[in-house]
Protein backbone atom coordinates (compact mmCIF):
# COMPACT_ATOMS: atom_id res chain seq x y z
CA UNK A 1 0.00 0.00 0.00
CA UNK A 2 0.99 3.74 -0.23
CA UNK A 3 2.47 4.80 2.54
CA UNK A 4 4.85 8.24 3.56
CA UNK A 5 7.24 6.25 6.44
CA UNK A 6 10.34 6.92 8.01
CA UNK A 7 13.31 4.89 6.72
CA UNK A 8 15.89 5.22 9.59
CA UNK A 9 16.36 7.83 12.25
CA UNK A 10 18.65 10.65 11.80
CA UNK A 11 19.15 13.51 13.88
CA UNK A 12 20.74 16.21 12.01
CA UNK A 13 19.23 15.78 8.53
CA UNK A 14 15.44 14.44 9.42
CA UNK A 15 13.76 14.74 5.96
CA UNK A 16 16.59 12.62 4.51
CA UNK A 17 14.85 9.81 6.14
CA UNK A 18 11.09 11.17 4.62
CA UNK A 19 10.24 8.19 1.96
CA UNK A 20 7.31 8.42 0.09
CA UNK A 21 6.62 4.85 -1.21
CA UNK A 22 5.37 1.27 -0.84
CA UNK A 23 4.44 -0.27 2.75
CA UNK A 24 2.85 -4.01 3.56
CA UNK A 25 -0.70 -3.72 4.31
CA UNK A 26 -1.22 -4.76 8.13
CA UNK A 27 -2.49 -7.75 9.65
CA UNK A 28 -5.65 -6.81 11.68
CA UNK A 29 -4.88 -8.97 15.22
CA UNK A 30 -8.13 -9.74 17.36
CA UNK A 31 -9.55 -6.78 19.07
CA UNK A 32 -8.31 -4.26 16.26
CA UNK A 33 -9.77 -2.85 13.38
CA UNK A 34 -8.67 -1.49 9.96
CA UNK A 35 -9.00 2.46 9.06
CA UNK A 36 -9.05 2.93 5.79
CA UNK A 37 -7.24 6.84 5.94
CA UNK A 38 -9.21 9.58 4.05
CA UNK A 39 -7.15 12.47 5.85
CA UNK A 40 -4.19 12.90 8.14
CA UNK A 41 -2.39 15.40 10.22
CA UNK A 42 1.09 16.49 10.30
CA UNK A 43 2.56 17.13 13.89
CA UNK A 44 6.06 17.94 15.64
CA UNK A 45 5.93 14.47 16.93
CA UNK A 46 6.12 13.23 13.10
CA UNK A 47 9.27 15.36 12.87
CA UNK A 48 10.74 13.78 15.90
CA UNK A 49 10.16 10.33 15.07
CA UNK A 50 12.61 11.01 11.54
CA UNK A 51 14.94 12.28 14.40
CA UNK A 52 14.73 9.11 16.20
CA UNK A 53 13.56 10.40 19.36
CA UNK A 54 11.08 8.35 21.29
CA UNK A 55 11.38 5.09 19.00
CA UNK A 56 13.85 2.20 19.45
CA UNK A 57 16.14 2.02 15.73
CA UNK A 58 14.73 -1.37 15.21
CA UNK A 59 11.95 -0.20 15.00
CA UNK A 60 12.57 1.47 11.35
CA UNK A 61 10.91 1.78 9.12
CA UNK A 62 7.79 3.29 10.44
CA UNK A 63 5.19 4.61 8.89
CA UNK A 64 4.36 8.27 10.44
CA UNK A 65 1.29 9.91 11.34
CA UNK A 66 -0.35 10.38 14.73
CA UNK A 67 -3.85 10.65 13.83
CA UNK A 68 -5.84 10.95 11.20
CA UNK A 69 -9.37 10.24 9.98
CA UNK A 70 -11.30 7.92 7.61
CA UNK A 71 -13.65 4.70 7.58
CA UNK A 72 -14.02 1.25 9.04
CA UNK A 73 -14.44 -1.22 6.30
CA UNK A 74 -18.08 -1.44 6.90
CA UNK A 75 -17.93 2.33 5.98
CA UNK A 76 -18.85 4.19 9.47
CA UNK A 77 -17.15 7.32 9.80
CA UNK A 78 -14.17 7.61 12.39
CA UNK A 79 -11.60 9.80 14.02
CA UNK A 80 -8.61 8.22 15.64
CA UNK A 81 -7.87 8.52 18.82
CA UNK A 82 -3.97 7.86 19.15
CA UNK A 83 -2.99 6.94 22.69
CA UNK A 84 -2.36 2.86 22.55
CA UNK A 85 -2.71 2.04 26.33
CA UNK A 86 -1.55 -1.26 27.56
CA UNK A 87 -4.28 -4.21 27.55
CA UNK A 88 -6.06 -4.37 30.62
CA UNK A 89 -5.04 -0.36 31.39
CA UNK A 90 -7.93 1.20 33.86
CA UNK A 91 -8.47 5.12 34.88
CA UNK A 92 -6.73 8.03 33.22
CA UNK A 93 -5.17 7.23 29.17
CA UNK A 94 -2.58 9.63 29.53
CA UNK A 95 -1.00 8.45 32.62
CA UNK A 96 -0.65 4.55 31.89
CA UNK A 97 2.70 3.99 31.85
CA UNK A 98 3.54 1.66 29.12
CA UNK A 99 0.76 3.72 26.53
CA UNK A 100 2.64 4.31 23.38
CA UNK A 101 1.78 7.05 20.58
CA UNK A 102 0.83 5.68 16.87
CA UNK A 103 4.44 5.78 15.27
CA UNK A 104 6.35 5.14 18.64
CA UNK A 105 5.44 1.27 18.68
CA UNK A 106 2.54 1.01 16.05
CA UNK A 107 2.85 1.81 12.46
CA UNK A 108 1.24 5.67 11.97
CA UNK A 109 -1.90 7.02 9.48
CA UNK A 110 0.09 8.52 6.64
CA UNK A 111 -1.09 5.20 4.61
CA UNK A 112 -3.88 4.14 2.72
CA UNK A 113 -4.63 1.61 6.03
CA UNK A 114 -3.74 1.64 9.40
CA UNK A 115 -4.95 -0.56 12.18
CA UNK A 116 -5.14 0.46 15.66
CA UNK A 117 -7.77 -1.20 18.84
CA UNK A 118 -11.43 -0.77 18.11
CA UNK A 119 -11.56 1.52 21.43
CA UNK A 120 -9.21 3.87 19.65
CA UNK A 121 -12.11 4.66 16.89
CA UNK A 122 -14.65 6.99 18.10
CA UNK A 123 -17.40 7.78 15.31
CA UNK A 124 -16.55 11.30 13.24
CA UNK A 125 -19.08 14.04 13.84
CA UNK A 126 -21.24 14.66 9.87
CA UNK A 127 -20.56 18.14 10.34
CA UNK A 128 -16.76 17.78 9.98
CA UNK A 129 -15.07 17.07 7.01
CA UNK A 130 -12.32 14.13 7.08
CA UNK A 131 -9.92 17.25 6.55
CA UNK A 132 -11.35 19.10 9.85
CA UNK A 133 -11.54 15.49 11.97
CA UNK A 134 -8.17 14.83 11.17
CA UNK A 135 -6.62 17.60 13.38
CA UNK A 136 -8.67 16.37 16.46
CA UNK A 137 -6.57 13.56 17.71
CA UNK A 138 -3.48 15.06 18.41
CA UNK A 139 -3.42 18.64 17.96
CA UNK A 140 -6.61 20.05 19.06
CA UNK A 141 -6.63 17.28 21.77
CA UNK A 142 -4.11 18.15 23.03
CA UNK A 143 -5.47 22.73 23.34
CA UNK A 144 -8.77 20.95 24.89
CA UNK A 145 -7.09 19.23 27.50
CA UNK A 146 -4.68 21.96 28.50
CA UNK A 147 -7.83 24.56 28.42
CA UNK A 148 -10.54 22.61 30.10
CA UNK A 149 -8.80 19.58 32.24
CA UNK A 150 -5.59 21.04 33.22
CA UNK A 151 -5.59 25.18 33.48
CA UNK A 152 -8.86 25.96 36.11
CA UNK A 153 -9.93 28.77 33.86
CA UNK A 154 -12.88 30.47 34.18
CA UNK A 155 -14.98 32.21 31.62
CA UNK A 156 -13.69 36.33 32.26
CA UNK A 157 -9.75 35.03 32.47
CA UNK A 158 -7.06 36.04 30.65
CA UNK A 159 -5.70 33.45 28.90
CA UNK A 160 -1.73 34.01 26.95
CA UNK A 161 -0.60 31.49 24.39
CA UNK A 162 3.09 31.53 23.18
CA UNK A 163 3.18 30.90 19.62
CA UNK A 164 0.77 32.10 17.49
CA UNK A 165 0.64 29.78 13.88
CA UNK A 166 0.99 26.52 15.32
CA UNK A 167 -1.75 23.42 15.53
CA UNK A 168 -1.94 23.86 19.51
CA UNK A 169 -1.73 27.48 19.61
CA UNK A 170 -4.49 27.76 16.66
CA UNK A 171 -6.38 25.27 18.69
CA UNK A 172 -6.31 27.05 21.80
CA UNK A 173 -7.19 30.61 20.68
CA UNK A 174 -10.25 29.36 19.29
CA UNK A 175 -11.30 27.11 21.47
CA UNK A 176 -10.37 29.73 24.38
CA UNK A 177 -12.10 32.32 22.46
CA UNK A 178 -15.69 30.27 22.00
CA UNK A 179 -15.14 29.36 25.89
CA UNK A 180 -15.32 33.03 26.86
CA UNK A 181 -11.70 33.84 28.16
CA UNK A 182 -9.82 36.82 27.08
CA UNK A 183 -7.26 35.90 24.93
CA UNK A 184 -3.79 36.98 24.16
CA UNK A 185 -1.46 35.87 22.16
CA UNK A 186 2.46 36.18 20.98
CA UNK A 187 4.27 35.79 17.83
CA UNK A 188 7.07 36.15 15.84
CA UNK A 189 5.83 37.86 12.86
CA UNK A 190 3.07 40.28 12.03
CA UNK A 191 1.58 37.78 9.54
CA UNK A 192 1.41 34.84 12.53
CA UNK A 193 -0.25 37.55 15.06
CA UNK A 194 -2.73 38.73 12.66
CA UNK A 195 -3.28 35.01 12.07
CA UNK A 196 -4.24 34.56 15.70
CA UNK A 197 -6.29 37.81 15.49
CA UNK A 198 -8.63 36.24 12.84
CA UNK A 199 -9.27 33.55 14.83
CA UNK A 200 -10.63 34.72 17.54
CA UNK A 201 -7.12 36.31 19.66
CA UNK A 202 -8.53 39.78 21.63
CA UNK A 203 -4.90 40.61 21.38
CA UNK A 204 -1.24 40.52 20.16
CA UNK A 205 2.26 40.73 20.80
CA UNK A 206 5.50 40.49 19.74
CA UNK A 207 7.37 37.72 21.62
CA UNK A 208 8.98 38.35 24.57
CA UNK A 209 7.17 42.02 24.31
CA UNK A 210 5.87 43.60 28.21
CA UNK A 211 2.09 42.86 28.42
CA UNK A 212 -0.13 45.20 29.60
CA UNK A 213 -0.73 43.34 32.87
CA UNK A 214 -0.52 39.55 33.68
CA UNK A 215 -2.44 37.17 33.06
CA UNK A 216 -4.42 34.08 34.88
CA UNK A 217 -2.60 31.62 32.60
CA UNK A 218 -0.11 31.00 29.76
CA UNK A 219 -0.28 28.03 27.35
CA UNK A 220 3.42 26.64 26.31
CA UNK A 221 4.26 24.44 23.61
CA UNK A 222 7.72 26.68 22.47
CA UNK A 223 9.82 25.84 25.46
CA UNK A 224 12.87 27.45 25.91
CA UNK A 225 12.93 30.15 23.99
CA UNK A 226 9.53 31.59 25.54
CA UNK A 227 9.68 30.19 29.37
CA UNK A 228 11.25 33.47 31.09
CA UNK A 229 8.70 35.42 29.60
CA UNK A 230 5.91 33.23 30.34
CA UNK A 231 6.79 33.22 34.35
CA UNK A 232 7.23 36.31 34.17
CA UNK A 233 3.68 37.03 32.41
CA UNK A 234 2.18 35.22 35.24
CA UNK A 235 0.09 36.69 38.35
CA UNK A 236 0.52 35.84 41.62
CA UNK A 237 -1.49 32.26 42.01
CA UNK A 238 -1.27 32.05 37.99
CA UNK A 239 -0.58 28.69 36.37
CA UNK A 240 1.31 27.52 32.83
CA UNK A 241 -0.05 24.95 31.53
CA UNK A 242 3.14 23.06 29.55
CA UNK A 243 2.73 20.41 26.43
CA UNK A 244 5.71 20.95 24.41
CA UNK A 245 9.42 22.54 24.26
CA UNK A 246 9.94 22.68 20.29
CA UNK A 247 12.62 25.48 21.16
CA UNK A 248 14.42 23.42 23.67
CA UNK A 249 13.66 21.79 26.82
CA UNK A 250 16.10 23.16 29.18
CA UNK A 251 14.85 26.71 30.08
CA UNK A 252 16.17 28.43 33.39
CA UNK A 253 13.42 27.62 35.97
CA UNK A 254 12.98 31.11 37.46
CA UNK A 255 12.25 29.25 40.82
CA UNK A 256 12.40 32.31 42.79
CA UNK A 257 9.45 33.53 40.94
CA UNK A 258 7.93 30.48 41.62
CA UNK A 259 7.94 30.07 45.18
CA UNK A 260 7.75 33.58 45.74
CA UNK A 261 4.29 34.12 43.49
CA UNK A 262 3.38 31.13 44.34
CA UNK A 263 3.27 30.23 40.79
CA UNK A 264 1.91 26.37 39.45
CA UNK A 265 3.27 24.36 36.85
CA UNK A 266 1.06 21.73 35.05
CA UNK A 267 2.06 19.55 32.41
CA UNK A 268 -0.06 17.95 29.74
CA UNK A 269 -0.13 15.06 27.22
CA UNK A 270 -2.38 14.59 24.49
CA UNK A 271 -5.97 13.57 25.90
CA UNK A 272 -7.98 10.74 26.86
CA UNK A 273 -10.47 9.04 24.80
CA UNK A 274 -13.42 10.42 26.53
CA UNK A 275 -11.80 14.14 26.18
CA UNK A 276 -11.61 13.40 22.20
CA UNK A 277 -15.36 12.22 22.69
CA UNK A 278 -16.38 15.70 24.70
CA UNK A 279 -13.91 17.70 22.46
CA UNK A 280 -16.32 16.69 19.07
CA UNK A 281 -19.36 17.29 20.70
CA UNK A 282 -17.97 21.00 21.43
CA UNK A 283 -17.22 21.48 17.72
CA UNK A 284 -20.83 20.54 16.87
CA UNK A 285 -22.02 22.91 19.65
CA UNK A 286 -20.11 26.08 18.78
CA UNK A 287 -19.26 25.60 15.60
CA UNK A 288 -15.88 25.97 15.71
CA UNK A 289 -13.72 24.87 13.25
CA UNK A 290 -10.04 23.85 13.18
CA UNK A 291 -7.48 26.58 10.98
CA UNK A 292 -5.96 24.20 8.25
CA UNK A 293 -3.35 25.84 6.52
CA UNK A 294 -2.32 23.63 4.04
CA UNK A 295 -4.40 20.42 2.09
CA UNK A 296 -2.18 18.52 0.24
CA UNK A 297 -1.79 15.15 -1.10
CA UNK A 298 0.17 12.89 0.60
CA UNK A 299 1.96 12.42 -2.65
CA UNK A 300 3.33 16.01 -1.97
CA UNK A 301 4.25 15.30 1.88
CA UNK A 302 7.92 16.63 1.60
CA UNK A 303 6.44 20.17 0.81
CA UNK A 304 4.77 20.29 4.42
CA UNK A 305 7.38 18.51 6.14
CA UNK A 306 9.59 21.33 5.07
CA UNK A 307 7.41 24.14 5.87
CA UNK A 308 6.80 22.57 9.74
CA UNK A 309 10.10 21.90 9.61
CA UNK A 310 10.88 26.01 8.91
CA UNK A 311 8.17 27.00 11.45
CA UNK A 312 6.26 28.31 8.17
CA UNK A 313 3.27 26.99 9.34
CA UNK A 314 -0.58 28.74 9.85
CA UNK A 315 -2.43 26.18 11.49
CA UNK A 316 -2.59 22.53 10.57
CA UNK A 317 -1.16 20.48 7.89
CA UNK A 318 -3.73 17.96 6.17
CA UNK A 319 -2.57 15.09 4.08
CA UNK A 320 -5.35 13.54 2.08
CA UNK A 321 -5.66 10.81 -0.33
Amino acid sequence: MFAVYASEPNAEKPLDSLVIGERPEPEVPAGWVRVNIKAASLNMHDLWTLRGVGIKPEQFPMILGCDGAGTLDDGTEVVLHSVINAPGWQGDDTLDPKRTLLTEKHQGTFAEQVVVPARNVVPKPASLSFAEAATMGTAWLTAYRMLFVKSGLRPGQTMLVQGASGGVSTALVQLGRAAGFRVWVTGRSEEKRALAENLGAHQTFESGARLPERVDAVFETVGKATWSHSVKSLKPGGIIVVSGSTSGPDAHAELQRVFFLQLRIAGSTMGTRDELTDLLAYLELTGVRPQIGAELPFADAETGFENMLAGETSGKVVFAH
